[in-house]
């Protein structure tokens, strides 16, 4: 029985344990940068993989041939289902704010955009604990600041509204972008580069003069959080993305840390939404390469 299951070992590989059924999206799969994609095989490769199975079950012992009629499909070859965090897909609660989003794209006359999520959304807080317009005001008032933030939003979310709408009606100079950290319950980190590399590809598109400042996502929680070491990941591999030209990578996430990588409550006060100090330090640390991006 040993020899059996290391005989078919090799047609398990395909075998993906990402979540498939999350997004009930009919669009097709965004295309992703070269540089981040993740390996997955060719249909060729399927039907290659699919006729040695064959083969082998053609020829395996009378006790495998069983137990693959007692179990249909249960020696097979898996192919990874798509990766939803590359399928544009908008969650209804979402769309009034899209619905703005897009008057203010009708409008036009936009110097930079902001796109993300709810760290980006509380741009617009005017008071409370995430209040991020007095910075926006302080830092960025000279400019014609559109905040396309949707708190609560994915990757998947900004690649629906950047194709029906958002990404339309008006040219900036420069766009701010940093979305994921809402992909990290259900999605890998390779997936989720693949979310931002593909949210980044569809802004090039929409955008073609633009320079885009692509932002590591924030750190949250705490340090020993498994989901802090999926960050570190998921900004490892989309820091690929960095071309020096159209694309600059930066990560400021250590500004929002003490010494011991803890996140000190004036800063974020639950670990993952800055604080009015939080955006100060957000907003000093980007300030000057996103000037110089418009220029």
């Amino acid at each position: 029985m040993r020899a059996f299951c290391c005989s078919i070992s090799f047609f398990l590989l395909f075998i993906t344990t990402a979540d498939s059924v999350f997004s009930q999206s009919k669009e097709e799969p965004a295309p992703v940068p070269a540089s981040i994609a993740i390996p997955r095989p060719t249909p060729e490769e399927v039907r290659l993989a699919e006729r040695s199975l064959a083969a082998f079950l053609e020829n395996a012992a009378p006790e495998v041939k069983e137990l693959n009629r007692k179990y249909p499909g249960l020696i097979a070859v898996r192919v990874p289902p798509p990766n939803s965090a590359v399928i544009p897909n908008l969650a209804p609660y979402f769309q009034k704010k899209h619905e703005t989003n897009l008057e203010v794209a009708r409008k036009g006359d936009i110097d930079v955009l902001f796109m993300g999520d709810s760290i980006t959304d509380f741009w617009r807080n005017t008071e409370g604990a995430f209040a991020g317009k007095p910075v926006l005001d302080k830092y960025f008032g000279n400019l014609k600041v559109a905040n396309f933030g949707i708190a609560g939003d994915t990757t998947e979310g900004v690649l629906y509204r950047l194709r029906n709408g958002e990404g339309r009606g008006f040219s900036p100079k420069a766009v701010m972008l940093m979305i994921g950290t809402n992909n990290t319950a259900r999605n890998s980190a390779a997936e989720i580069a693949e979310g931002v590399g593909a949210v980044v590809l569809e802004l090039q598109k929409c955008f073609p003069k633009a320079k885009i400042l692509l932002l590591g996502i924030f750190p949250r929680s705490t340090p020993n959080d498994p989901v802090r070491s999926k960050i570190a990941e998921i900004n490892s591999i989309i820091s690929k993305l960095h071309d020096g030209d159209r694309i600059h990578y930066l990560d400021i996430g250590a500004k929002f840390l003490d010494a011991q990588g803890n996140i000190p409550r004036e800063i974020m006060t639950d670990a993952l939404h800055p604080s009015t100090k939080g955006y100060e330090i957000w907003a000093e640390a980007v300030k000057e390469p996103l000037e110089k991006l418009m220029r």
